[in-house]
């Protein structure tokens, strides 16, 4: 039996919290991997892993042999990477998740630079606005808007996310320009459903450094941000979104910021990755591209 072998995938089925996606991102059969596993107990002579139709669950054995891998593999690549160039040159796959903006108008255009750095790294990049469950969905890093909410992960601050208060001209024509909050009485809005509560955002505004919500019917509700926009874009009602989607728009006209003394409460966006899992060369020199790329982006920069 291959020892080292063993605990890489023993510590990726714990990741992952399932035999088949472990599988997959080993690029091994499921049947092996489960070999692998019935082996390395056999060997210890301990049950790691408890396993139920419905999920896995580290054994007590489990969860002192899990701890004492991860730091045996970080030591040994460490080890390695002190004689050998080669070992510390970035490669393999790395899977990243990000919001759709993100990724489309930050990530994807800036990948030619990253390949060009790092031709030996395959990332596959999944975007969405969910919220993904990193460890199970064996994801490395996620790129996400919002405070962190599980102690679990590690964040590091990108940028931050502005945003303004539009409306198209059709709809202030129908509806008249809102100049203060009490204004907002006469309009509706076209709302987002958060990710994180799963229900819809009401307008929020910050007034003399207080952030004040108020509540106006929603004409239609979205959960997906390019969806929010583009019902927005048809003159539905007041929306809230993100200044680098609306740019665009605000520069041809098709849309007006409104209420611009008032703005959204900026937000954190952050890279996130578990805290306990071991970060390759791949890992380490997408961080660093990625903390450089948003630190500098235009898009990220705010009104001024």
């Amino acid at each position: 039996m291959d020892r080292l072998q063993a605990m890489e995938v023993f510590i990726r089925v714990v990741d992952t919290n399932s035999f088949t996606k472990a599988a997959d991102t080993l690029n091994l059969p499921r049947a092996s991997v489960t070999n692998i596993i019935q082996n390395l107990e056999s060997y210890l002579k301990v049950r790691l892993l408890q396993r139920t139709t419905r999920r896995l669950s580290l054994t007590a054995d489990g969860t002192a042999y899990y701890e004492r891998c991860v730091k045996v593999l970080a030591e040994i690549e460490e080890i390695e990477g002190s004689f050998s160039t080669t070992a510390m040159t970035p490669r393999g796959k790395l899977r990243v998740d990000t919001s759709g903006p993100i990724g489309k108008m930050i990530l994807v255009p800036a990948l030619d630079d990253f390949h060009a750095k790092y031709p030996n790294v395959q990332l596959t990049i999944g975007l969405s606005d969910r919220r993904v469950d990193m460890i199970e969905e064996g994801v490395d890093c996620t790129i996400r808007v919002g405070a962190l909410l599980d102690s679990n992960m590690v964040a590091r601050h990108l940028n931050d996310f502005h945003f303004l208060t539009a409306a198209t001209p059709g709809y202030l024509k129908r509806f008249g320009v809102p100049i203060s909050l009490e204004d907002l009485d006469k309009h509706v809005a076209v709302k987002y459903i958060s990710a994180r509560t799963s229900r819809p955002m009401e307008l929020h505004f910050v007034v003399e450094g207080e952030e004040v919500e108020v509540k106006i019917p929603g004409a239609f509700t979205v959960n997906d941000a390019e969806a929010h926009l583009a019902v927005g874009l048809k003159g539905f009602g007041l929306f809230q979104i993100a200044r680098m989607l609306a740019l665009p728009y605000l520069r041809t006209g098709e849309l007006v910021e409104v209420l611009p003394q008032w703005k959204p409460a900026t937000m954190e966006t952050s890279l996130v990755y578990p805290q306990n899992r071991h970060q390759s060369p791949a890992m380490r020199a997408f961080i660093n591209w990625t903390l450089e790329l948003c630190a500098a982006h235009p898009l990220l920069a705010g009104p001024a």
